[in-house]
């Protein structure tokens, strides 16, 4: 009885270890220290590029923001950046497209993403006085 309870301790031991040593070898191979890149387009509703739209970046733990603008094909880069995980936005006339969560920028690589305005607000309000 306390062979075949010290043989499953020690497989349980070794299960755990190795699950450790992959699951670290793994997260170590997706946030390898280096710089990469990430690069994209800002696109419109319609599908169609935003030009001069502004783009923020910042670390998926909220710190380290950088902005860029689109050119005028909507084309905007991010370079040089640490490898790791990202947020990002668009704006422009006055409105934000969504946030794009834990965009991952490896090293030495261009990771490629398409930011989406929300459709134009066509919202008309009136504005009155009371004397």
């Amino acid at each position: 009885m306390k062979r075949s309870v010290l043989v499953l301790t020690v497989l349980a031991s070794l299960a755990l270890l190795m699950s450790l040593t992959f699951g670290a070898a793994t997260v170590r191979a997706q946030f390898a220290r280096g710089l990469g890149t990430v690069a994209g387009t800002v696109l419109d509703a319609h599908g169609k590029p935003v030009g001069e739209a502004s783009v923020t970046i910042q670390t998926s733990d909220g710190l380290k923001p950088h902005a860029t603008h689109t050119d005028s094909s909507g084309h905007y880069e991010f370079a040089r950046f640490d490898a790791g995980q990202y947020d990002l936005r668009a704006y422009s006339k006055g409105q934000f497209s969504d946030w794009s969560k834990h965009i991952v920028i490896r090293p030495k690589k261009t990771t490629e993403l398409t930011l989406r305005m929300p459709p134009e607000s066509t919202e008309k309000v009136d504005v009155t006085s009371n004397p």
